[in-house]
């Protein structure tokens, strides 16, 4: 981020900062112990973190050989005056450091200043030096990490020499205590010593690593230090230490969530039982634990969970948790081995139960042998070595790569058991398995798939080793599941082993997603390649009318693919940053990014063909698996691969230009949407159209005996579900239709009985035609379906009927108090 962009950050907007200054320390380990509190609402948490000296910082400490301090205590808006900076010292000892203070020259807002921190320690120093400009030899390094709505209690050093069985990791050339008692100037080079072991240990052994992680963890606390939170961030210092290298490398913070913190939602799930959970929140994790947010500050963790006894803890970890009892409570231990942004930390705490097949699905759920068959490469390969850091990968595990499926569980609240064991559970093993046919190896070693509550802010929400899915998706048949379920399964690869480095490129994740969904989902239903095609056709003619109606009705800035441009994945020099948008509430109800993003690759896709494309995707993963990408990554790689395309004009400038830079409907996109219309699926449904549209005329016209019989005289065809999105949406356009036409499609398709994208299109029929017999309809869909159902609450205002505002307003009242947060303040400001 330079300094244009820095001095652009306005707390009155809705650029999400993360504050962390992971230029010069990152979190490795986190070890969690959580205890659950449903009566208060809160999350009793011991949190203890391991750090490491970033290597770049390293490598310009060295080379400089300086105490000079990395930081700007601006930060805290105090200075001691009479302290100045030497400029010809600052000129020779931080020149890799002159940025670090721009971030703070917003103090008055994002970053608050001393007098407006909400919690710290008595001994927090209210005199520092230095200035926003400058840095001084006297100052002491502060390590600052993202943080919200989180009460901090005390922030302490542990002393990992106490650690049982840590003596093993003591090197023979250290000097020997004296009566078990290390003098001070060596317990700091001993404790370092011990954790650069631990992190040192080879992958392979992760179980001996994670070992001394929860022994260290476990160690006395060898003082207190000092800590400020404010409205973004914790800082913490220890007095006397200058440099990160100096700083210790083992913390424990003590503190209490918020009831009120949006990290995690406090609410019942559909049979009134309470349950909570990670939401999907615009600000991650932060009011959940103090962490690095920036997506580069990749580390592991392991987590033990304290919750009421009966209840069930699911967590984004590698092993399946059983639990141990004390009492009234049960104890969950979940782990990771493969290093994560902090942003993918994910829990479910709640009733829930198992669904698992009975004697009427089993013969519905394939084995894995049947399965085996579907995938025409099944020999394990040899790759070549991995580019990320060091951790058991499973791209390099022959078992792993020849596995089908991983192993996969489904929870459900108990009222919706049956319905997902109808629906939902015997879709995720052909679902896992038509995502390793086109992509291989499962970067996971297994998957949870849970249903959360109504008040859910979206269809799904895929993180490590789980996936949540919306109520929604139980609606009609198997088709809105199905899809769905891909798209969240495609977020393995695509969000998960590879992220964006830049969080503003969602595309890099959504449209890569919605893309892979259709691949999926065609494969799961073994479809035939003209078959695949023409559903392909559909739903493209479908998202096109999705990204055009967008387009029309949002700000130009958010329909940017690649906003920051040239600019991409640039910090401060504190590692500090700003998500652009990233705190705006409607941003999550867009689909600009899921939409234009594939179109993006379907215009790749067109260029070279699509069986030599997914072989370039499984390539790419194959490369890029466990590392953070920026759009020009994959772009010079596709280029790379196909090379002869550049003398048939196309380059990443071009790509760039017709695509990733520009806002509204991409160029060559206008010239898809005839051959769209033109194909077969929706040729039927225009079809259909014309049939309703004259039914409704005859209608009118007709004599009330004529009425009763007038759908006898017409043949209407059975329509997939993505035929009836489109079928309502083009009657939509027509002006007018007749009460017993609506009624007449109603039963015709019995569309009460589809799924939730169907039944949306119903509402909005309903809701332009006035169509009082269908408002049970309505009022059912708003709130079964809360996220979804956004877009109708504008509707039913801007229809200026009094009944249908009176409908809003006692729906909101009735459900405001369980809406997600965003949910609700999109819809406030809508009615109000």
């Amino acid at each position: 981020m330079n300094e244009n962009t820095e001095s652009a950050l306005d707390p009155n907007e809705d650029d999400l900062p993360l504050m962390a200054n992971t230029s010069y320390m990152l979190v490795r380990h986190y070890v969690l112990d959580l205890a659950v509190n449903f009566n208060r609402k809160v999350i009793n948490s011991t949190i203890v973190l391991f750090l490491e000296t970033n290597q770049a910082y390293k490598n310009v400490y060295d080379s400089v050989g300086t105490g000079c301090c990395p930081h700007s205590q601006a930060l805290f808006g105090t200075e001691q005056p009479g302290l100045s900076c030497n400029p010809t010292a600052r000129a020779a000892a931080c020149s890799s450091v002159d940025k670090i203070c721009n971030l703070s020259k917003h103090s008055g807002g994002r970053v608050a200043n001393v007098n407006s921190c909400n919690h710290s320690n008595k001994e927090w120093a209210s005199g520092i030096s230095g200035t926003r400009e400058h840095c001084s030899d006297g100052e002491d390094f502060v390590l600052v990490l993202d943080c919200c709505d989180l009460v901090v209690n005390k922030v302490e050093e542990v002393n990992v020499i106490a650690a049982a069985g840590i003596e093993k990791l003591i090197r023979m050339d250290m000097p020997k205590p004296e009566n078990g008692i290390y003098p001070q100037r060596l317990q700091s080079d001993v404790q370092r010593s011990i954790v650069d072991d631990i992190l040192g240990l080879a992958a392979e052994c992760w179980q001996e690593q994670h070992y001394y992680y929860l022994q260290c963890s476990q160690a006395p606390g060898c003082g207190e230090l000092q800590f400020q939170t404010d409205m973004w961030s914790l800082k913490i210092k220890k007095l006397g230490i200058q440099t990160p290298k100096d700083f210790p490398r083992v913390l424990r913070i003590c503190y209490e969530t918020k009831p009120e913190g949006v990290s995690v939602r406090w609410t019942k799930d559909q049979s009134g039982r309470p349950c909570v959970y990670t939401a999907g929140s615009p600000i991650n994790n932060r009011a959940l634990f103090p962490c690095q947010e920036p997506p580069e500050a990749m580390a592991t963790w392991q987590a033990s969970v304290w919750a009421p006894k009966g209840s069930l803890v699911l967590m984004s970890g590698e092993n399946c948790a059983e639990p141990s009892h004390n009492g009234a409570l049960s104890n969950w231990s979940y782990y990771v081995t493969m290093p994560m942004p902090a942003s993918t930390f994910t829990i479910a705490v709640g009733y829930w139960v198992e669904v698992k097949p009975e004697c009427t699905f089993r013969s519905q759920i394939p084995s894995p042998s049947s399965l085996s068959s579907t995938c025409t490469n099944k020999s394990s390969v040899s790759l070549p070595p991995c580019g990320h850091s060091a951790y058991p990968c499973r791209f390099q595990d022959p078992i792993a790569q020849a596995q089908d499926w991983i192993p996969y569980r489904v929870f459900a609240p108990d009222c919706l058991k049956l319905r997902s064991q109808e629906v939902l559970l015997p879709l995720v093993a052909p679902c896992l398995s038509a995502a390793h046919c086109v992509l291989g190896t499962h970067p996971f070693s297994r998957v949870d798939v849970l249903i959360v509550p109504a008040s859910f802010s979206s269809l799904g929400m895929a993180s490590p080793h789980i996936i949540f899915l919306s109520q929604s998706v139980l609606s009609g048949r198997k088709h809105l599941c199905g899809v769905r379920l891909c798209h969240e399964i495609a977020h393995a690869w695509f969000g998960l082993a590879i992220g964006a480095r830049d969080w503003t490129e969602e595309w890099i994740s959504e449209g890569f997603a919605t893309y892979l969904e259709d691949v999926f989902w065609a494969n799961a239903q073994k479809l035939s390649e003209e078959a695949a095609k023409e559903q392909h056709q559909l739903k493209s003619l479908l998202r096109w009318r999705r990204l055009r109606d967008e387009v029309q009705n949002s700000e130009e800035e958010l329909q940017v693919l690649r906003p920051n441009k040239e600019n991409t994945g640039e910090v401060s020099d504190s590692g500090a940053t700003i998500v652009k948008h990233g705190l705006n509430p409607g941003k999550i109800f867009m689909q600009v990014h899921y939409i234009k993003g594939y179109f993006v690759l379907h215009y790749l896709e067109n260029e070279v063909g699509q069986k030599q494309f997914l072989k370039f995707f499984r390539l790419f993963v194959e490369r890029f698996h466990g590392q953070l990408i920026l759009s020009q990554d994959f772009l010079h790689v596709f280029m790379e691969k196909f090379s002869e395309l550049r003398s048939q004009g196309l380059s990443m400038e071009a790509i760039y230009q017709n695509w990733l830079d520009v806002a509204g409907l991409p160029k060559p996109l206008l010239d898809d949407t005839l051959k769209w219309t033109e194909s077969r699926l929706v040729r039927e449904v225009q079809d259909e159209v014309t049939k309703w549209v004259e039914f409704s005329k005859k209608d009118r016209k007709g004599s009330r005996k004529r009425k009763c019989s007038r759908k006898d005289m017409v043949t209407f065809k059975e329509l997939l579900p993505d035929q009836l999105v489109l079928l309502l949406e083009l009657l939509f356009a027509v002006k007018s239709l007749s009460s017993r036409t609506l009624q007449w499609l109603q039963k015709h398709y019995c569309l009460r009985e589809q799924d939730a994208e169907v039944r949306h299109r119903w509402c909005e029929l309903v809701i332009k035609h006035k169509h009082t017999v269908a408002y049970g309809d309505l009022i059912h869909f708003l709130e079964q379906h809360q996220a979804m159902g956004v877009y109708l609450y504008g509707e039913l205002m801007v229809n200026e009927d009094a009944r249908q505002q009176q409908l809003v307003h006692r729906c909101f009242t009735k459900l405001q108090e369980e809406m997600d947060p965003s949910l609700q303040k999109v819809v406030a400001e809508m009615i109000f």
